[in-house]
């Protein structure tokens, strides 16, 4: 087995490549994040309005959960060109597909003007939405992952992570602007598209600097060996990556969804629920909503690169399990907070909630990216991350909303959340500390020998 000593990069180099991935992935979960906060708002009022108020946001999460039914092809099509053309022509090509969608929408026209057929469109917009980011995260962590240094992987490798608060806080951000200073009325007729047609703007920004960073250097001296063995007549053909994942790292992949499912249906209980739970049973207001994910998301912005350090002193697993543990555990304190109807409470409730997400979310890239060799390692971390998120985050506000609606209270939900942490807390506990594997030591014949010496172990190359 390696050490993870791999010489670290040039301080500078390493900065920029973190900075293009973190504002590339900022970008993309704007974008994202923007749509579900959008569909608890006003998508139900603009594209199902012959709906009552909770069936129309049912039908509005339902168009949100349909882009998370994209994000396995997504991450499949990705996966497999990524790693055979590269990490970074892939990314450039996410950001495009996810800002034009985002633009799209908000040029999109209503119900009320093109009938049924505007949630048609609105559902087509959603599927390119989640068919981009399904390519997007594996590529944006892998090229930090794969350039930065060993001993402290986990720690810039969380960065990239931090797009997704960074995203949620500036998606947040312009909402809550644009509720404050427009009346409801002004926000539901127009003031709504504003946010999405800036999407615009920030892919040309995103571009830029994407276009200004090298490919990895350990994808790339895995390519030459490839090409390599390509010239060796004698040698087996290389098979697909997807082929390849399947056949040897199958039990990786799993691990991947079981890690995946507190992670991601906590993340959007606490972000995307949490804005109709609030405002109907709490009593709250939009603005006042707005502002508590507002404020929670510039925290958990902070704690994702804290808990990234702290896995590459103690391991990846220790840290995830603390955030698995935790957020079951803080689920019933976290809707009786809200319950009180009290801005702080509710402000309590979420920072907490998602400080103990990052615990999961900031050791995901390395944890993820540790496990499956370079030829294949866009295929197997996008793979297990997109797959998991089907089950996981895509149904999540929706159960969420259909168990308040059945029932009238947060107990079944708490107990969803709690019963998803199970299930992470056994993933992690069945997998394999990765903390000291060294992805630029790698053999890319190993996942297909298996027999090998055991220092050299295939799944960790």
């Amino acid at each position: 087995m390696a050490s993870g000593t791999t010489a670290p990069p040039p301080a500078g180099n390493l900065k920029r490549i973190v900075a293009a991935s973190l504002i590339g992935t900022t970008i993309e979960w704007y974008d994202f994040f923007l749509y579900g906060s959008a569909a608890a708002l006003v998508f139900n009022k603009l594209f199902f309005p012959d709906s009552d108020p909770l069936v129309g946001t049912l039908l509005s999460f339902l168009t949100y959960a349909v882009g998370f039914a994209a994000r396995p092809l997504g991450a499949l099509v990705f996966g497999h060109y990524g790693d055979r053309l590269g990490r970074k022509k892939l990314l450039v090509l996410s950001l495009l597909l996810m800002g034009g969608a985002t633009f799209a929408i908000g040029l999109l026209p209503t119900h009320a003007t093109i009938g049924t057929a505007a949630p048609v469109l609105l559902t087509v917009l959603r599927l390119v939405q989640g068919f981009a980011l399904g390519g997007e995260w594996g590529g944006a962590v892998l090229l930090v992952s794969e350039h930065g240094d060993a001993r402290r992987r986990g720690f810039w490798a969380s960065w990239p992570q931090t797009g997704a608060p960074a995203g949620q806080l500036l998606a947040t951000g312009v909402l809550s602007l644009l509720t404050a200073v427009l009346s409801d009325a002004a926000f539901g007729s127009w003031g709504w598209r504003i946010p999405f047609l800036l999407s615009g703007v920030l892919v040309i920004v995103g571009l830029w600097i994407r276009l200004s960073v090298d490919e990895s250097p350990v994808f790339k001296q895995a390519l030459a060996q490839a090409e390599a063995r390509k010239a060796d007549r004698a040698a087996a053909a290389e098979k697909l990556p997807l082929v390849a994942v399947l056949r040897h790292h199958w039990r990786d992949v799993l691990v991947a969804m079981g890690a995946r499912m507190a992670e991601n249906i906590s993340y959007y209980v606490i972000t995307a629920f949490i804005l109709v739970y609030a405002t109907t049973s709490a009593g709250l207001s939009k603005q006042t909503a707005l502002n508590a994910v507002l404020i929670a998301s510039a925290v958990h912005f902070a704690a994702i690169p804290a808990w990234g350090a702290l896995s590459d002193r103690i391991g990846r697993r220790p840290v995830y399990l603390i955030g698995a543990v935790g957020v079951g555990l803080w689920m019933f304190p976290f809707f009786s907070l809200i319950d009180t109807g009290g801005f702080g409470n509710l402000i309590l409730a979420v920072t907490v909630g998602l400080v103990l997400h990052g615990a999961m979310y900031a050791p995901q890239a390395a944890f993820f990216s540790e496990m499956f060799a370079t030829r294949m390692r866009y295929s197997g971390a996008s793979i297990g991350a997109q797959f998991a998120s089907v089950a996981a985050g895509a149904p999540a506000p929706l159960i969420a909303t259909a168990l308040l609606s059945e029932y009238g209270s947060s107990t079944p939900i708490a107990l969803y959340v709690i019963a998803a942490a199970v299930l992470t807390v056994v993933a992690v506990a069945v997998a394999k500390e990765t903390r000291h594997r060294d992805l630029a030591d790698v053999d890319p014949t190993a996942g297909a020998d298996r027999t090998m010496a055991p220092a050299a172990d295939a799944r960790t190359l």
